[in-house]
């Protein structure tokens, strides 16, 4: 039996590890002040300004450990939150993103339009592409002198592998059900029929983009679009061509707020976290190897995705 229950007790201590490594990583990070309990942060009471963060490039979903994705759906959440808060009077949005989904950032964009309450963008070093499509609505938009913004356009990007595979001499056999099943594939170049095809999709979202703009700057159309040729500009560029209202930094921003809401003095203000719970922090520490599986790379190489970011380096 000794040896039974050795071998037990060993296996229940190996599946224990990774828990045990997860706790240890979670404690360490709690002490460094890393992990705030809780969604929001907070000193004393009354009324406030909430302060939500986009950082990274927008995604619908990332994973807890990704620190470098603006997560559409806590964003949604944090906004929600801040929308029902009695002791929020406005919302400053603090943009650090080069944009990325277009469903996500549309979705952003929606939150922020049902919220009856002021809003001010702070943009930082880069808010361009999606992350000017969720800033353009707001009543008042503060870039420093050198934030890099703009780029309002759409993009929509393909890998082939055809001429790789055909040096190598391997062959891909697709049975589909019609000729556009495999549009995107990336076993084959795209045909000039289907690049026309896509192109009056990108074209039909880019018109929805410099929509959007014009009417949340309260710009003619035209002029938005001569500036959407996929350009950033610089803070000082964007204010002159009206994309955006104030040069300055975050502070200036939190005090244009607190006067949209109707706060005097110094605000107190609600900050909104995006630090993974954490539950999202152990699982995801010990639900998954750090690489992508063999399935992402696929899904990420063949997947047609329309996206509002800047593709710079």
């Amino acid at each position: 039996m000794a040896p039974f229950w050795g071998t037990v007790l060993a296996v229940a201590a190996g599946a224990l590890l990774p828990f045990l490594a997860c706790g240890g990583v979670l404690a360490a990070m709690l002490a460094a002040g890393r992990i705030v309990p809780g969604a929001a942060r907070s000193v004393g009471s009354g009324p406030a300004v909430a302060i939500i963060h986009v950082r990274g490039v927008i995604l619908s979903s990332a994973g807890a450990l990704d620190s470098s994705a603006a997560n559409a759906q806590t964003i949604i959440k944090h906004i929600r939150d801040a929308a029902k808060n009695a002791d929020v009077r406005a919302i400053l949005l603090r943009v650090e993103s080069p944009g990325g989904s277009v469903v996500a950032s549309d979705e952003i964009y929606h939150a922020l339009n049902q919220v009856d309450k002021p809003l001010v963008v702070s943009m930082g070093e880069l808010a361009a592409s999606g992350g000017y499509y969720i800033s353009a609505n707001a009543d008042w938009i503060v870039a420093t002198p050198n934030t890099l913004t703009g780029s309002i356009g759409v993009i929509s990007e393909f890998i082939s592998l055809e001429g790789l595979l055909n040096d190598y001499g391997v062959s891909a056999t697709t049975i589909a059900t019609g000729k556009r099943k495999d549009f995107g594939s990336m076993f084959r170049n795209m045909t000039a029929e289907e690049k026309v095809y896509w192109q009056a999709t990108v074209d039909e979202i880019f018109a929805s983009f410099v929509d959007l703009v014009a009417a949340g700057r309260k710009l003619p159309r035209a002029q938005v679009q001569a500036l959407a040729d996929g350009s950033v500009y610089t803070g000082r560029q964007a204010l002159a061509n009206g994309l955006v209202d104030e040069l300055g930094y975050e502070q200036e921003a939190l005090r244009k707020a607190a006067e949209l809401g109707g706060i005097t003095g110094d605000p107190r203000t609600i900050e909104y976290s995006d630090e993974p719970s954490w539950l999202q922090l152990l699982q995801g520490l010990s639900g998954r190897s750090a690489l992508p599986s063999r399935a992402e790379v696929l899904s990420l190489l063949s997947v047609p995705a329309l996206q509002m970011r800047w593709a710079a380096p």
